[in-house]
């Protein structure tokens, strides 16, 4: 299926659930406490999604996030506010992603419950034959200020189009 969101639209508002790095958190035994971010924040701001089927899935958990942890500075080079990785799973699991790979303050890892803002965009999976239900596509966008200048979905099951060189290259 096709996004139905496209390149010069405006991002419809949507809100996360995540829970923000403090150094409290290096303790493997904190939980942190969730709070909400809403798109609407990002207004006049560059900003990179990129959304995984699945925190801790090995795709997304090997080839997926690394890059994009790696290539941080260059992001915030060509002007990069923030950088979001954004799945299905709560706010708890995506947490603990983020600290497993050393995310702390510089990705986002964002909680799109039951994918309800990628479906809002047309970029939505059921994964339901595995076992893992709705959960949001492997796909890329880039925003500035709230407008749309590049959405990527994956053809297959590789990182291509939403892997951290492709959003390098259309910044």
């Amino acid at each position: 299926m096709a996004p139905t969101i496209k390149v010069g639209d405006v991002i419809p508002e949507g809100t996360f659930s995540y829970i923000a790095y403090t150094p409290e958190l290096d303790d493997a035994t904190a939980c942190g406490i969730p709070t909400k971010l809403s798109t609407s924040e990002w207004k006049g701001k560059k900003i990179v999604i990129f959304s995984v089927p699945g925190a801790f899935t090995p795709t997304c958990h090997v080839n997926h996030l690394p890059p994009y942890l790696e290539k941080y500075d260059q992001f915030k080079a060509k002007g990069v506010d923030a950088i979001a990785v954004l799945a299905a799973n709560d706010a708890f699991v995506m947490s603990g992603w983020a600290r497993s790979v050393g995310l702390k303050d510089k990705i986002l890892a964002l909680s799109d419950t039951e994918a309800k803002w990628s479906k809002s965009l047309g970029l939505d999976k059921d994964l339901s034959s595995i076992g893992f239900g709705t959960r949001t596509d492997r796909y890329a966008i880039i925003l500035d200020d709230l407008k749309v200048k590049y959405v990527e979905v994956e053809p297959g099951s590789e990182v291509t189009v939403s892997g951290a060189d492709a959003v390098l290259a259309a910044l």
